[in-house]
């Protein structure tokens, strides 16, 4: 990780240990059920050989994807400091979003059926900038609820001019 994209201060807090499974689940059933839609709609339009090389670069991709989503949850995380909170994301293309306490309006948690299964919940601050990207994936269901209420806390002890 470059300067730019490195911790402020101290080290980044990681996401669930259940969050690499469930986006792992989630890069099954996208491209293995596109994998199997595909694949016999092949067989049905083209000869052996083209169904064969699509289904085995299909397979190598799901693999890759598999592979590769260690590293791009790893590349996740937060950091509370005094003042701010500081949410990092992405691998490739990286992006590290400060919001201050006093600017959030306000702080939702989301758990769909799926992250449910898993434990876990979602965080998003809003601001007064509609161009916030502030989310936080893939946290346990009791470390989001603590999180969620401390920044509720921290907004409205710090909040400026609202």
């Amino acid at each position: 990780m470059t300067a730019t994209f490195a911790s402020p201060s101290g080290a980044w807090t990681p996401l669930s240990k259940n969050f690499l499974p469930l986006k792992r689940l989630m890069v099954l059933s996208v491209y293995g059920i596109e994998l199997l839609l595909v694949v016999p709609a092949l067989l049905i339009f083209t000869n052996l050989w083209i169904t064969a090389i699509v289904a085995l670069l299909g397979l190598l991709w799901v693999a890759w994807r598999w592979w590769r989503m260690a590293a791009v949850v790893a590349a996740r995380g937060y950091q509370q400091r005094d003042t701010d909170l500081y949410i990092r994301r992405g691998l490739w293309f990286r992006s590290v979003t400060v919001v201050p306490y006093g600017r959030m309006q306000m702080v939702e948690m989301q758990s769909g059926p799926i992250e449910r299964r898993f434990g876990m919940a979602t965080l998003q601050l809003i601001t007064a900038a509609t161009a916030t990207n502030a989310v936080i994936e893939g946290l346990d269901l009791a470390v989001a609820e603590d999180l969620r209420d401390r920044l509720t806390e921290l907004g409205e002890s710090q909040a400026v001019g609202l």
